[in-house]
């Protein structure tokens, strides 16, 4: 019985990736060329996000109203979204945007063997990367004198939590592995925030654009130079993270990317030196990686945020061996060396 209820669970997870995809990247017949380019731009969720479209119909409005949605489901820094009464335990009853990033996650999860798990959530808080304010200003305050340091007993009791492969969502209601499991899903959000844009361009016959929230990409169609959209990866620079050259420009067809790195998100530690925000779902300690950034094309904003996060929780030739397993995506890495930066790709990566 156990058996058939996994398969059961398994079946399920795949129907709602196919249907996230599916609704993500069809191409819908009534497209149409207007010629009416708009611009869309602001914050969200502590990012920004900027919006082109070519529609003679102004659908500001539309994006608005479609982050505020995701707002209310899937924001952990929000305490009455959704996703923070499932984490606080005030109701079980999920909604169809968390069903998705669930399977998504549960999916990208399972075939990266566990390096992305939505449920480290306790850890990157205690790290001070997370939605706790008070274990950010102490990690922030610590950091500027390599003090910051974290007990082996708060790790390990977090650890008890962890584990998205126990927790089901079953009938429209989350079962946790622990009454005290708590889901963070901004490592998959702002990749799904854009399949959520691109599902209602096209809804509303829009199929020339190119949505970017906090970095994550999906374009369709081309830009205002009837060209390809083309997009910049940036080339890590640990002197100066905040500087952005140039690694690499690549043209973008009716497909997602997304970018995760380090080397702009640290903290100096008492034990462990430098540390990135990429937690270890297996140990609970921020991952030691070569790795400063992973570049990922996939065909949703979901799954290129999700394996993006993933590839930088795992180690290089592990990562690219990953995502050559995976139709449609394809990945990108800028590895440290003592002499040099390395790149490392999965053989069809645009060059």
């Amino acid at each position: 019985m156990k058996t058939r209820i996994n398969a059961l669970h398994t079946s399920r997870i795949a129907a709602t990736i196919a249907a996230v995809i599916i609704a993500a990247s069809i191409f819908t017949p009534s497209c149409r060329r207007s010629d009416h380019w708009r611009i869309t731009e602001g914050s969200v969720w502590r990012t920004t996000y900027r919006i082109v479209y070519d529609s003679p119909i102004n659908l500001d409005d539309s994006v608005i109203i479609e982050l505020n949605r995701i707002e209310q489901s899937l924001s952990p820094f929000n305490p009455e979204s959704l996703i923070s009464r499932i984490n606080d335990n005030r109701t079980d009853f999920t909604d169809s945007l968390i069903d998705s990033v669930f399977a998504v996650s549960s999916h990208v999860s399972a075939q990266s063997k566990g390096r992305f798990d939505p449920t480290v959530s306790p850890l990157v808080n205690i790290w001070g990367f997370g939605t706790d304010a008070s274990a950010r200003r102490r990690a922030e305050a610590d950091s500027d004198t390599a003090r910051f340091t974290v007990a082996p007993q708060l790790i390990d009791s977090a650890m008890q939590l962890v584990g998205i492969s126990q927790c089901h969502i079953t009938d429209g209601r989350i079962i946790k592995k622990h009454p005290a499991t708590t889901f963070n899903f901004s490592a998959v959000t702002k990749g799904f925030a854009c399949d959520i844009i691109n599902s209602m361009f096209r809804r509303n016959s829009v199929c020339n654009f190119m949505v970017e929230i906090g970095g994550e990409v999906v374009a369709s169609g081309h830009n205002p130079d009837n060209k390809p959209w083309r997009i910049q990866i940036d080339a890590p620079d640990l002197s100066s993270p905040a500087t952005h050259n140039a690694l690499r420009i690549i043209p973008l067809y009716n497909c997602a990317v997304a970018t995760s790195g380090n080397y702009r998100n640290y903290h100096n530690t008492l034990a462990y030196g430098r540390v990135g925000h990429t937690i270890d779902p297996a140990t609970g300690l921020p991952f030691n990686t070569p790795t400063l950034s992973a570049t990922v094309i996939a065909p949703t904003g979901a799954l290129a945020d999700a394996w993006a996060t993933a590839c930088m929780a795992s180690n290089p030739d592990s990562a690219i061996a990953a995502i050559s397993r995976q139709p449609h995506i394809e990945c990108l890495l800028v590895i440290s060396t003592p002499d040099s930066l390395r790149i490392a790709s999965t053989p069809h990566f645009p060059r």
